[in-house]
């Protein structure tokens, strides 16, 4: 029942979290928007360093709830084109091959440094420390983000550009539709193992190594879900429709 709970509770914060950010995103007061996700964010922050020794369950799931809300600051900072790359434009028509590849990059370069210096700061910090739920958070968020837009830019059949808002209107031009591209039945793969030993955790502990594990792989097993849909003919942004009635529609 407590196994049943947790999955529930991270497919909700998943689902209401990525719906609030599309919200946020489209907002207009961007310096109040800001302010709060920035808040949201130290906040976030504390709760990771407070929960760090915290082995009980309201550790597990405070930890989980802080790992996700400073991921949430770092999307909205890059949704809103405060936090991109160096390079601001469309992809020439005529790249190809790694010259696409080093535009592409640029595009997000700043982003994945900001990501990744994150990574390495929150796991600096909770060095030795009993509860890692949410470093091992923000790290499968992390890894299944930047597999999802490799594969995005490979060439996928399902590019999810619904919700691309105006500051990233440049952004589709680097991806590509396609069938099927030689990384994502790898980064299937890698996810289903990565995913099939957080189930043998939870399945296999008890207390608050198993409900860690079933927080950590649910929430992987919704990426792989995410990845899923990038294969199929069927977008996933019919899921929070609710917020924006009128998703914008992009050519690619």
């Amino acid at each position: 029942m407590l196994a049943v709970f947790a999955i529930g509770f991270c497919v909700f914060v998943w689902w209401f979290g990525t719906g609030l950010l599309l919200w946020a995103q489209h907002r207009r007061q961007a310096r109040a928007v800001l302010t709060a996700t920035t808040g949201v964010a130290m906040v976030s922050i504390l709760g990771l360093v407070w929960t760090a020794e915290d082995t009980g369950p309201w550790g597990a799931y405070l930890a989980f709830c802080s790992a996700i809300g400073v991921w949430a600051w770092h999307e909205l900072l890059f949704l809103k084109g405060w936090l991109t790359g160096p390079r601001r434009g469309p992809c020439p028509a005529d790249a190809t091959g790694w010259r696409r590849f080093r535009y592409g990059l640029e595009v997000v370069l700043h982003h994945e440094l900001a990501l990744a210096a994150t990574v390495l700061l929150l796991v600096l910090a909770n060095w030795g420390a009993p509860n890692q739920v949410g470093v091992a958070t923000f790290v499968v968020l992390w890894v299944m983000r930047l597999s999802a837009k490799l594969n995005v830019f490979l060439g996928v059949r399902n590019l999810a550009v619904d919700f691309i808002p105006d500051e990233l209107d440049y952004l589709p031009s680097y991806f590509r539709r396609s069938p099927l591209n030689p990384l994502m039945p790898w980064s299937l793969l890698f996810g289903s193992l990565a995913l099939s030993w957080f189930t043998g955790r939870a399945v296999t502990t008890t207390g608050f190594e198993s409900l860690g594990a079933t927080l950590v792989g649910a929430l992987l097993g919704l990426a792989l879900l995410e990845h899923l849909f990038l294969t199929l003919p069927v977008p996933d942004a019919w899921l929070w429709r609710w917020l924006i009635r009128r998703p914008k529609q992009v050519e690619v």
